[in-house]
């Protein structure tokens, strides 16, 4: 009797450890699976609607451009951030493409928003105040939202915390630049 029981108790046994690799191993490959999206969507909704506001900001500071131009040091601050966002831009595309993921647009009514607070502020008083004031405004909000979006993903590939990152100092560090605008 011993015999039997003994053999019933290794076998239970077996399958329990059987179960145990399976299920760890289902595990591990549930949290590789999670930490790739995870680093999509930090990619996804952090760099890529900054950059979508950043640039519609940019689009309307352009259309200033006889404003900018009487303050060349103000233009140049702003052409050279412009340049490194694109170049941060180009980065978050190519981790974005390594995951087939094409992104995704910024939410409609926040665009349009953003469009009409722009469009009517630069209409009221065209000035480098007014243009380092919406500015400072969109880069406090990048930079609220990109630090939500590192905490929310903690387990995000390295690469695309590194992005955010840059993207968030960028962000700080115009801020600081133009407050001499303000």
């Amino acid at each position: 009797m011993k015999s039997i029981q003994t053999k019933i108790v290794a076998l239970i046994m077996m399958v329990v450890m059987l179960c145990s690799v399976v299920i760890g191993g289902i595990g591990i490959w549930h949290l590789k699976t999670v930490s790739e999206q995870n680093s999509a969507q930090i990619m996804n909704l952090g760099c890529r609607e900054e950059g979508k506001r950043i640039e519609h900001i940019f689009h309307s500071i352009e259309q200033s451009v006889r404003i900018i131009e009487k303050n060349a040091v103000l233009r140049q601050k702003l052409t050279v951030c412009k340049k490194e966002h694109e170049k941060l831009g180009d980065e978050t595309k190519e981790l974005l493409n390594q995951y087939h993921d094409s992104g995704k647009e910024p939410n409609p009514f926040a665009k349009s928003m953003s469009w009409i607070k722009t469009n009517t502020k630069m209409m009221m008083a065209p000035t480098d105040e007014t243009i380092s004031d919406l500015i400072t405004d969109g880069c406090n909000m990048g930079v609220k939202s990109l630090n939500r979006y590192l905490n929310e993903y903690k387990a995000a590939e390295e690469k695309a915390k590194d992005i955010t990152k840059r993207l968030i100092n960028l962000e700080e560090q115009l801020a600081i630049d133009i407050r001499e605008y303000l």
